[in-house]
């Protein structure tokens, strides 16, 4: 499913596959999630897409065939490929541990071709390897609602009360960890989001309600996984003196301008950019552990368009996934 220029659906096409070059694995695609991500490349709100391009980062399959210089993984091994594809290993950042920050970076279905597919490609070093008895389907979140979530949480520090606002394909993740881990859940949906209140619920959150609703006890921090620059003041407020609001996504529109009075009290707001192979080496492990199950909503490979329209929409409780 292939994004061109000046358009806003995907097309089906035919595409021819080079082999896998040095250092790169062929892929056989067994499922990829539909991440809010790959609706801000389709919609037009992330820069510079790599166009013509084939969306899709959280793709689980198999290995296909190996390229010259690959070590350590093998044919039919299955594995799973994330948002961050490369980097240049040469940068401050990438020196310094900070890969997510890499200046001259690649991500997998943004500059790299993804997994919106039969078969992709990726850098040998930049995959997970994944339980082979697994449920492809249900792994598939994990690969960036599970990883970007989990660094989100990760910045939470050992915040006892966290807010999660927006609940969708991370946060229904996250709440399990967070909950397995002894915190405590409050979730916050769009106003009326009855359904997704329910959803957060069956989560584990102890409380659910509109984001339009103060909360019913002050949060030790706030992880906001709508992209809604106006619910930032918002979770300043619900927060008590020295919490943090993390915003989880990378893109949101605009934060609209509030009182210091909100900030002030060594509150925070940060940010969460990308992911590192270590977030993965660090969650993947313990998503099972904590005995972590994906909801998920499969489609058809080609029916894309229709899970973009319905995560577009909120439609969904849990996660896309597309199944070739």
């Amino acid at each position: 499913m292939v994004l061109h220029a000046g358009a806003r659906r995907l097309q089906a096409e035919r595409v021819d596959l080079p082999p896998p070059g040095r250092g790169a694995v062929e892929i056989t695609v067994e499922a990829c999630g539909v991440c809010r991500t790959d609706l801000h490349v389709v919609d037009g709100d992330l820069p510079d897409p790599a166009l013509p391009l084939i969306p899709g980062h959280e793709i689980v399959g198999r290995i296909r065939s190996l390229g010259p210089g690959v070590a350590g993984i093998s044919i039919s091994d299955r594995v799973g490929v994330p948002w961050l594809g490369r980097t240049c290993g040469a940068c401050p950042y990438c020196r310094d541990g900070r890969e997510n920050l890499c200046d001259a970076p690649g991500f997998t279905g943004y500059t790299l071709n993804g997994g919106f597919a039969e078969r992709c490609t990726a850098d040998a070093r930049y995959v997970f390897p994944l339980p082979a008895d697994g449920d492809p389907v249900a792994q598939a979140p994990l690969l960036c609602a599970g990883l970007i979530g989990y660094r989100s949480l990760a910045m939470a520090g050992d915040a006892r009360r966290i807010g999660f606002y927006g609940f969708g394909a991370a946060a229904h993740i996250l709440a399990q960890v967070a909950v397995w881990q002894g915190r405590e859940v409050l979730a916050f949906t769009r106003p009326g989001d009855t359904a997704a209140q329910a959803f957060a619920r069956e989560s584990g959150a102890v409380w659910a309600g509109g984001s339009d609703q103060a909360s019913p006890e002050p949060l030790d921090s706030a992880i906001l996984f709508a992209p809604v620059g106006a619910l930032v003041p918002a979770a300043l407020k619900a927060v008590r003196k020295g919490g943090t609001v993390i915003c989880g996504g990378i893109h949101m529109s605009d934060i609209p301008s509030f009182p210091y009075a909100d900030l002030w009290g060594e509150r925070r707001i940060v940010s969460v950019a990308n992911l590192t192979r270590a977030d993965g080496e660090a969650f993947l492990p313990l998503a099972s552990k904590a005995g972590v199950r994906t909801t998920t909503v499969p489609y058809p490979l080609d029916q894309a368009n229709v899970a973009l329209n319905d995560l577009r929409a909120g439609r969904i409780q849990g996660a896309a996934v597309l199944v070739p």
